[in-house]
């Protein structure tokens, strides 16, 4: 049975603090609507000092949506804005449609994107941490809602049960969540045993990571044009055209004023980021807020501690923009299309030159009869030279490697 797409009336109001990025953040909220599966059918926006504290727009403009939900037979009104369940149970009772905020949309989304175990553990989280509070009085609403954006995740019979059991239920997912952070960490800590070089791909949602993730290994990954399309931490190996394997793990894409609830739901996500040894940064270099984008993985990435692991900026989408006009504003970068043939190569190009710099050189030799060594050397080091002598019987090589190696002498 198809499932038919919900109207949606968006609701924003630009004030003192927010209206440098304020078309930025609803042009983001269509987005984010769209991928929810509903149809913008109209934007409501306002200019106003601060927001009014009981139902954000204000009486008048409450009077004005309860029109407009009634003349586009509106299913939905999204709120660019955190609502309260002061505020939300205000409005719903105004309009008698169901009403959800920026935070739940996104938590909706996650609900439907993640794949693992782990990915919709987290989402069932914060979900469940972000509805505890507004159930009070929401039975009849919960009840009307009946499916559709919002509502995906736990489920309306969970929802409606009484706070206790949603309490035991957040009890009982933290305790699964344990056991299963406690595996992803064993199967870190054998990657960092491995001696592997790990590379961790990074950026605003979108930017095109799990593209890049595709071109450069065989890992067939979730990538369309939509938001958040990557929700679970993905490790695949990488092997560079000199031989060397490192991995390379995509994560979930960041998002300006990402939810407090979202960056605690997924600290494990990012988690993965703080081992490696390299950050791939990945910006959509034809992205109109391009230079928003970047302050909020950058703020991100200092919020989280991550500040100290080297980064490589990798402004992508080239064949959007004209190259000669186009002006980078993060370095170390490269500039590259992850769709062009010759994407690849400049990427793995740029890559390995980042690579030299942050790895310790080596150069000796190595005699014939250890041939089991050279091929070591070749999947664990970036191998630049091998030339055998004959004066010596041995291999002279040249390269670098990672410096807890035992190649480093």
């Amino acid at each position: 049975m198809d499932k038919t797409v919900e109207k949606v009336i968006l609701v924003g109001v630009e004030t003192e603090d927010n209206y440098l990025r304020f078309d930025g953040s609803m042009k983001e909220l269509a987005n984010l609507t769209k991928t929810a599966q509903g149809e913008v059918v109209f934007s409501l926006t306002q200019k106003r000092p601060k927001l009014d504290r009981q139902t954000v727009i204000g009486k008048g403009k409450v009077e004005e949506l309860v029109q407009l939900v009634d003349a586009y037979e509106a299913d939905t009104v999204i709120f660019n804005h955190e609502l309260s369940p002061r505020q939300n149970q205000l409005i719903v009772d105004a309009l008698g449609v169901k009403v959800i905020d920026r935070v739940q949309l996104i938590l909706d989304i996650f609900a439907m994107r993640a794949r693992s175990k782990e990915g919709k553990l987290q989402v069932e989280l914060a979900q469940l941490n972000y509805l505890l509070p507004r159930l009070v009085g929401q039975g009849k609403q919960l009840s009307r809602l009946g499916g559709g954006i919002g509502t995906r995740g736990p489920g309306e019979t969970k929802l409606e049960s009484d706070r206790r059991h949603i309490r035991d239920k957040i009890t009982a997912i933290k305790r699964e969540l344990k056991e299963v952070t406690a595996h992803r960490e064993r199967s870190r800590q054998k990657r960092r045993s491995s001696d592997l070089f790990q590379i961790g791909l990074i950026g605003y949602t979108n930017a095109g990571k799990s593209t890049i993730l595709n071109m450069l290994t065989t890992a067939g990954t979730y990538s369309e044009d939509q938001l958040f399309a990557t929700l679970d931490p993905l490790t695949k190996k990488w092997q560079l055209p000199q031989g060397m394997i490192v991995t390379l793990t995509d994560t979930v894409g960041f998002i300006q004023d990402l939810p407090t609830q979202l960056i605690e739901a997924f600290q494990s996500t990012l988690e993965e980021s703080r081992n490696m040894d390299l950050l791939l940064h990945v910006v959509d270099a034809s992205a109109e807020d391009r230079l928003q984008h970047e302050q909020t993985v950058v703020e991100l990435l200092n919020d989280l501690d991550l500040e100290q692991i080297p980064v490589l900026t990798v402004y992508n989408k080239s064949d959007q923009v004209d190259k000669d006009e186009f002006i980078p504003t993060l370095f170390p970068n490269t500039l590259i299309s992850a769709k062009s043939a010759r994407g690849k190569e400049e990427l793995t190009k740029a890559v390995r030159a980042k690579m030299m710099e942050l790895l310790v050189p080596y150069e000796f030799d190595i005699s014939s009869d250890q041939g089991q060594n050279l091929s070591e050397l070749t999947r664990h080091t970036l191998l630049l030279s091998e030339s055998f002598e004959d004066s010596k019987n041995a291999y002279h090589v040249k390269g670098f490697a990672p410096k807890n190696s035992k190649w480093v002498r």
